[in-house]
Protein backbone atom coordinates (compact mmCIF):
# COMPACT_ATOMS: atom_id res chain seq x y z
CA UNK A 1 0.00 0.00 0.00
CA UNK A 2 2.65 2.63 0.47
CA UNK A 3 4.62 1.49 -2.15
CA UNK A 4 1.29 2.28 -4.36
CA UNK A 5 0.47 5.51 -2.15
CA UNK A 6 3.73 6.84 -2.77
CA UNK A 7 4.00 6.32 -6.82
CA UNK A 8 0.58 8.37 -6.86
CA UNK A 9 2.09 10.66 -5.00
CA UNK A 10 5.14 10.74 -7.39
CA UNK A 11 2.72 11.01 -10.54
CA UNK A 12 0.53 14.01 -9.23
CA UNK A 13 4.17 15.75 -8.10
CA UNK A 14 5.03 15.07 -11.97
CA UNK A 15 1.72 16.48 -12.90
CA UNK A 16 2.01 19.62 -11.05
CA UNK A 17 5.51 20.35 -12.30
CA UNK A 18 4.13 19.80 -15.88
CA UNK A 19 1.47 22.44 -15.36
CA UNK A 20 3.68 25.12 -13.83
CA UNK A 21 6.52 24.56 -16.43
CA UNK A 22 3.29 25.09 -19.35
CA UNK A 23 2.62 28.14 -17.58
CA UNK A 24 5.47 29.66 -17.13
CA UNK A 25 6.05 28.77 -20.96
CA UNK A 26 2.94 30.56 -21.89
CA UNK A 27 3.90 33.78 -19.91
CA UNK A 28 7.09 33.45 -21.95
CA UNK A 29 6.00 33.12 -25.25
CA UNK A 30 3.13 35.28 -25.39
CA UNK A 31 5.91 38.51 -25.16
CA UNK A 32 8.64 37.03 -27.35
CA UNK A 33 5.67 36.10 -29.99
CA UNK A 34 3.98 39.24 -29.90
CA UNK A 35 6.85 41.72 -29.07
CA UNK A 36 10.65 40.13 -29.38
CA UNK A 37 9.66 38.71 -32.83
CA UNK A 38 8.09 42.00 -33.73
CA UNK A 39 8.67 45.44 -32.20
CA UNK A 40 12.10 44.24 -31.28
CA UNK A 41 13.05 44.13 -35.11
CA UNK A 42 11.34 47.34 -36.25
CA UNK A 43 12.47 49.19 -33.19
CA UNK A 44 15.51 47.18 -31.50
CA UNK A 45 15.53 50.21 -28.81
CA UNK A 46 12.58 48.35 -27.14
CA UNK A 47 14.66 45.50 -25.83
CA UNK A 48 15.64 47.19 -22.34
CA UNK A 49 12.05 47.51 -21.97
CA UNK A 50 11.52 43.73 -22.26
CA UNK A 51 11.21 42.67 -18.74
CA UNK A 52 8.21 45.48 -18.30
CA UNK A 53 5.95 43.71 -21.16
CA UNK A 54 6.03 40.64 -18.95
CA UNK A 55 3.72 41.49 -16.80
CA UNK A 56 1.16 42.58 -19.02
CA UNK A 57 1.74 39.79 -21.99
CA UNK A 58 2.82 37.19 -20.03
CA UNK A 59 0.22 37.17 -16.90
CA UNK A 60 -2.42 38.72 -18.99
CA UNK A 61 -2.18 35.73 -21.61
CA UNK A 62 -2.04 33.32 -18.98
CA UNK A 63 -5.03 34.78 -17.18
CA UNK A 64 -7.48 34.50 -20.32
CA UNK A 65 -6.55 31.15 -20.88
CA UNK A 66 -6.88 29.94 -17.61
CA UNK A 67 -10.33 31.87 -17.19
CA UNK A 68 -11.40 30.07 -20.49
CA UNK A 69 -10.32 26.40 -19.93
CA UNK A 70 -11.85 26.76 -16.75
CA UNK A 71 -15.07 27.94 -18.35
CA UNK A 72 -15.31 25.32 -21.33
CA UNK A 73 -15.04 28.81 -23.21
CA UNK A 74 -12.96 26.96 -26.45
CA UNK A 75 -11.00 29.19 -29.12
CA UNK A 76 -14.21 31.19 -29.67
CA UNK A 77 -14.22 32.64 -26.04
CA UNK A 78 -10.95 32.54 -25.78
CA UNK A 79 -11.14 35.17 -28.87
CA UNK A 80 -13.63 37.31 -26.90
CA UNK A 81 -11.70 37.35 -23.97
CA UNK A 82 -8.52 38.45 -26.24
CA UNK A 83 -10.78 41.31 -27.37
CA UNK A 84 -11.35 42.08 -23.82
CA UNK A 85 -7.85 42.16 -22.92
CA UNK A 86 -6.86 44.48 -25.42
CA UNK A 87 -9.26 47.08 -24.90
CA UNK A 88 -7.60 46.45 -20.96
CA UNK A 89 -4.06 46.96 -22.56
CA UNK A 90 -4.46 49.49 -24.92
CA UNK A 91 -7.48 51.32 -23.38
CA UNK A 92 -6.58 51.11 -19.69
CA UNK A 93 -2.75 50.65 -19.29
CA UNK A 94 -1.02 52.24 -22.22
CA UNK A 95 -4.32 54.67 -23.19
CA UNK A 96 -3.39 54.77 -26.66
CA UNK A 97 -6.90 53.92 -27.46
CA UNK A 98 -7.81 57.47 -26.44
CA UNK A 99 -4.18 59.44 -26.72
CA UNK A 100 -4.13 61.87 -29.23
CA UNK A 101 -0.19 62.18 -28.81
CA UNK A 102 1.27 58.19 -28.42
CA UNK A 103 2.68 56.25 -31.06
CA UNK A 104 1.31 59.34 -33.05
CA UNK A 105 -1.93 56.88 -33.10
CA UNK A 106 -4.44 59.78 -33.30
CA UNK A 107 -2.44 60.66 -37.19
CA UNK A 108 -3.74 56.93 -38.47
CA UNK A 109 -7.46 57.28 -37.94
CA UNK A 110 -9.53 59.28 -35.44
CA UNK A 111 -13.11 59.13 -35.15
CA UNK A 112 -15.24 60.25 -31.93
CA UNK A 113 -11.96 60.52 -30.28
CA UNK A 114 -11.33 57.14 -30.50
CA UNK A 115 -7.60 55.67 -32.48
CA UNK A 116 -10.18 53.55 -34.66
CA UNK A 117 -7.15 52.57 -37.55
CA UNK A 118 -4.75 51.84 -34.56
CA UNK A 119 -7.17 49.63 -32.43
CA UNK A 120 -8.36 47.48 -35.54
CA UNK A 121 -4.46 47.04 -35.83
CA UNK A 122 -3.84 46.01 -32.52
CA UNK A 123 -6.59 43.95 -32.01
CA UNK A 124 -6.22 42.00 -34.91
CA UNK A 125 -2.04 41.84 -33.95
CA UNK A 126 -2.88 40.94 -30.46
CA UNK A 127 -5.70 38.25 -31.14
CA UNK A 128 -3.35 36.40 -33.40
CA UNK A 129 0.51 37.24 -31.58
CA UNK A 130 -0.32 37.59 -28.13
CA UNK A 131 -2.88 35.01 -27.48
CA UNK A 132 -3.54 32.46 -30.37
CA UNK A 133 -0.09 31.29 -31.17
CA UNK A 134 1.26 31.83 -28.10
CA UNK A 135 -1.49 29.32 -26.53
CA UNK A 136 -1.42 26.78 -29.49
CA UNK A 137 2.52 26.51 -28.75
CA UNK A 138 1.83 25.98 -25.32
CA UNK A 139 -0.57 24.08 -26.11
CA UNK A 140 1.93 21.40 -28.58
CA UNK A 141 4.63 21.47 -26.45
CA UNK A 142 2.61 20.13 -23.46
CA UNK A 143 0.18 18.10 -24.54
CA UNK A 144 -0.60 16.36 -21.65
CA UNK A 145 -1.83 19.53 -20.55
CA UNK A 146 -3.51 21.08 -23.12
CA UNK A 147 -6.96 20.99 -22.13
CA UNK A 148 -6.03 21.63 -18.53
CA UNK A 149 -5.96 24.46 -16.19
CA UNK A 150 -2.11 25.58 -15.43
CA UNK A 151 -2.86 27.00 -12.27
CA UNK A 152 -4.87 26.10 -8.82
CA UNK A 153 -6.69 29.10 -7.54
CA UNK A 154 -3.92 30.99 -5.58
CA UNK A 155 -1.99 30.85 -8.53
CA UNK A 156 -5.06 32.08 -10.82
CA UNK A 157 -6.23 35.12 -8.30
CA UNK A 158 -2.00 35.73 -8.09
CA UNK A 159 -1.41 35.55 -12.33
CA UNK A 160 -4.71 38.53 -12.12
CA UNK A 161 -2.54 40.79 -9.34
CA UNK A 162 0.22 40.25 -11.43
CA UNK A 163 -1.66 41.13 -14.35
CA UNK A 164 -3.47 44.44 -13.57
CA UNK A 165 -0.18 45.63 -11.55
CA UNK A 166 1.28 45.04 -15.08
CA UNK A 167 -1.24 47.55 -16.66
CA UNK A 168 -0.73 50.13 -14.03
CA UNK A 169 3.06 49.67 -14.71
CA UNK A 170 2.19 50.29 -18.55
CA UNK A 171 0.88 53.56 -17.42
CA UNK A 172 3.51 55.10 -15.64
CA UNK A 173 6.33 53.84 -17.30
CA UNK A 174 5.18 54.06 -21.38
CA UNK A 175 2.42 56.34 -21.56
CA UNK A 176 3.41 58.16 -18.34
CA UNK A 177 7.23 58.90 -20.10
CA UNK A 178 5.72 59.35 -23.60
CA UNK A 179 2.65 61.09 -22.92
CA UNK A 180 3.16 62.61 -19.99
CA UNK A 181 0.20 64.29 -18.40
CA UNK A 182 -2.63 62.61 -20.13
CA UNK A 183 -5.05 60.82 -18.68
CA UNK A 184 -7.83 59.04 -20.41
CA UNK A 185 -11.37 60.74 -19.40
CA UNK A 186 -13.30 58.93 -16.83
CA UNK A 187 -16.48 58.45 -18.44
CA UNK A 188 -14.25 56.18 -21.08
CA UNK A 189 -12.55 54.64 -18.41
CA UNK A 190 -16.18 53.38 -17.37
CA UNK A 191 -17.24 52.94 -20.35
CA UNK A 192 -14.18 50.58 -20.94
CA UNK A 193 -14.76 48.34 -17.82
CA UNK A 194 -18.25 48.17 -18.91
CA UNK A 195 -17.28 46.70 -22.32
CA UNK A 196 -14.67 44.43 -20.96
CA UNK A 197 -17.25 42.76 -18.18
CA UNK A 198 -20.10 42.15 -20.83
CA UNK A 199 -17.06 41.01 -23.41
CA UNK A 200 -16.01 38.40 -20.10
CA UNK A 201 -19.95 37.26 -19.32
CA UNK A 202 -20.19 36.56 -22.80
CA UNK A 203 -17.25 34.53 -23.09
CA UNK A 204 -17.11 32.29 -19.96
CA UNK A 205 -21.18 32.38 -18.91
CA UNK A 206 -22.86 32.45 -22.33
CA UNK A 207 -20.73 30.83 -24.77
CA UNK A 208 -19.95 27.46 -22.73
CA UNK A 209 -23.85 26.85 -22.42
CA UNK A 210 -24.35 27.52 -26.47
CA UNK A 211 -23.64 24.95 -29.12
CA UNK A 212 -21.39 26.99 -31.15
CA UNK A 213 -21.25 26.38 -34.98
CA UNK A 214 -18.10 24.73 -36.02
CA UNK A 215 -17.13 25.67 -39.87
CA UNK A 216 -17.81 22.80 -42.46
CA UNK A 217 -14.46 21.28 -43.15
CA UNK A 218 -12.64 21.37 -46.94
CA UNK A 219 -12.56 18.25 -48.99
CA UNK A 220 -8.93 17.99 -49.23
CA UNK A 221 -6.17 19.70 -47.10
CA UNK A 222 -3.51 21.93 -49.04
CA UNK A 223 -0.12 20.64 -47.93
CA UNK A 224 1.65 22.18 -45.30
CA UNK A 225 3.75 24.70 -47.06
CA UNK A 226 0.66 26.12 -49.12
CA UNK A 227 -0.52 26.35 -45.27
CA UNK A 228 2.44 28.02 -44.00
CA UNK A 229 2.43 30.58 -47.14
CA UNK A 230 -1.41 31.73 -46.82
CA UNK A 231 -0.39 32.29 -42.69
CA UNK A 232 2.44 34.16 -43.66
CA UNK A 233 1.00 36.38 -46.27
CA UNK A 234 -1.98 37.29 -44.32
CA UNK A 235 -0.14 39.30 -41.45
CA UNK A 236 1.76 40.95 -44.01
CA UNK A 237 -1.31 41.78 -45.87
CA UNK A 238 -3.39 43.03 -42.77
CA UNK A 239 -0.37 44.94 -41.21
CA UNK A 240 0.58 47.08 -44.27
CA UNK A 241 -3.06 48.01 -44.80
CA UNK A 242 -2.88 49.82 -41.37
CA UNK A 243 0.58 49.95 -39.93
CA UNK A 244 2.70 52.90 -40.62
CA UNK A 245 6.27 52.07 -42.09
CA UNK A 246 8.72 53.53 -39.86
CA UNK A 247 8.79 54.30 -36.45
CA UNK A 248 5.78 57.36 -35.18
CA UNK A 249 5.49 57.46 -39.00
CA UNK A 250 2.28 59.59 -38.48
CA UNK A 251 0.00 58.16 -40.54
CA UNK A 252 -0.79 54.67 -42.14
CA UNK A 253 0.81 52.91 -44.60
CA UNK A 254 -2.26 53.02 -46.61
CA UNK A 255 -4.89 55.96 -47.14
CA UNK A 256 -5.14 59.30 -45.39
CA UNK A 257 -8.02 61.25 -43.69
CA UNK A 258 -11.39 59.73 -44.26
CA UNK A 259 -10.07 57.16 -46.62
CA UNK A 260 -8.55 55.02 -44.00
CA UNK A 261 -12.43 53.57 -43.94
CA UNK A 262 -11.30 51.76 -47.19
CA UNK A 263 -8.04 49.44 -45.93
CA UNK A 264 -9.56 49.20 -42.38
CA UNK A 265 -12.46 47.35 -44.32
CA UNK A 266 -10.18 45.56 -46.34
CA UNK A 267 -7.94 44.67 -43.67
CA UNK A 268 -11.19 42.90 -41.88
CA UNK A 269 -12.52 41.28 -44.44
CA UNK A 270 -8.86 39.63 -44.91
CA UNK A 271 -8.39 38.41 -41.36
CA UNK A 272 -12.08 37.14 -41.18
CA UNK A 273 -11.77 35.24 -44.49
CA UNK A 274 -8.54 34.04 -43.55
CA UNK A 275 -8.98 33.13 -39.87
CA UNK A 276 -12.19 31.27 -41.29
CA UNK A 277 -10.84 29.53 -43.71
CA UNK A 278 -7.92 28.06 -41.08
CA UNK A 279 -11.07 27.38 -39.10
CA UNK A 280 -11.89 25.11 -41.90
CA UNK A 281 -8.95 23.47 -42.36
CA UNK A 282 -8.41 22.96 -38.85
CA UNK A 283 -11.92 20.89 -38.48
CA UNK A 284 -10.50 18.45 -41.27
CA UNK A 285 -10.16 15.30 -39.83
CA UNK A 286 -6.79 15.34 -41.54
CA UNK A 287 -5.60 18.26 -39.94
CA UNK A 288 -3.31 17.33 -37.22
CA UNK A 289 -0.55 19.29 -34.60
CA UNK A 290 2.29 19.45 -37.70
CA UNK A 291 -0.58 21.19 -39.95
CA UNK A 292 -0.96 23.66 -36.86
CA UNK A 293 3.20 24.03 -36.77
CA UNK A 294 3.02 25.42 -40.26
CA UNK A 295 0.50 27.50 -39.86
CA UNK A 296 1.89 29.21 -37.05
CA UNK A 297 5.38 29.28 -38.36
CA UNK A 298 4.30 30.93 -41.66
CA UNK A 299 2.42 33.69 -39.41
CA UNK A 300 6.04 34.43 -37.70
CA UNK A 301 8.11 34.28 -40.25
CA UNK A 302 5.35 36.90 -42.13
CA UNK A 303 4.80 38.87 -39.23
CA UNK A 304 8.69 39.43 -38.59
CA UNK A 305 9.42 40.32 -42.47
CA UNK A 306 6.67 43.04 -42.00
CA UNK A 307 9.12 44.22 -38.61
CA UNK A 308 11.94 44.45 -40.88
CA UNK A 309 10.74 46.68 -43.36
CA UNK A 310 8.58 48.61 -41.31
CA UNK A 311 12.40 48.68 -39.66
CA UNK A 312 14.05 49.83 -42.44
CA UNK A 313 11.53 52.47 -43.51
CA UNK A 314 12.26 53.87 -40.08
CA UNK A 315 16.08 53.76 -40.82
CA UNK A 316 17.29 50.66 -38.80
CA UNK A 317 18.98 49.83 -42.34
CA UNK A 318 21.23 47.88 -40.95
CA UNK A 319 19.92 46.43 -37.27
CA UNK A 320 16.54 45.51 -38.57
CA UNK A 321 17.46 42.87 -41.10
CA UNK A 322 20.42 41.37 -39.07
CA UNK A 323 17.35 40.46 -35.96
CA UNK A 324 15.18 40.01 -38.49
CA UNK A 325 17.31 37.36 -39.84
CA UNK A 326 17.86 36.12 -36.52
CA UNK A 327 14.75 36.06 -35.09
CA UNK A 328 13.06 34.26 -38.26
CA UNK A 329 16.14 31.45 -38.34
CA UNK A 330 15.57 30.62 -34.63
CA UNK A 331 11.72 30.80 -34.95
CA UNK A 332 12.64 28.26 -38.22
CA UNK A 333 14.99 25.84 -36.26
CA UNK A 334 12.83 25.67 -33.24
CA UNK A 335 9.36 25.36 -34.48
CA UNK A 336 11.09 22.33 -36.99
CA UNK A 337 12.44 20.31 -33.89
CA UNK A 338 8.86 20.69 -32.76
CA UNK A 339 7.30 19.41 -36.14
CA UNK A 340 9.95 16.21 -35.58
CA UNK A 341 8.56 15.54 -32.09
CA UNK A 342 5.50 15.74 -33.07
CA UNK A 343 5.76 13.55 -36.10
CA UNK A 344 3.92 9.65 -36.03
Amino acid sequence: MSRTTDRAGSVVERAGKGRLKAAWTLVLLAPLCAEAAFTGISLPSIWPAFPLLVPVYGAGVLLIRELACRAGAGWAGLLVLGVAYELAEDGLGLQALTSPHLYTAAQWGRMLGFNITYWESQVGYHLVFSLLIPVALTGLIFKRHARRPYLGTFGLVGTAVVFAAGLALAKVSIAGSQDPGYQTPWPVVAALLAVIVVLGVVALVVFPRLRMPRPAPVARLPRPPVMATVAGIAPIVFLGLLFPLGHNAGRPAVGHGAWVALPMAAALVIAVAVGWRIAQWSASEAFTDRHRVWLIGGAMVGHSLFAVASGVAGGNAVLSPVLGLVVIAVTVLLLGRLDRRLAP
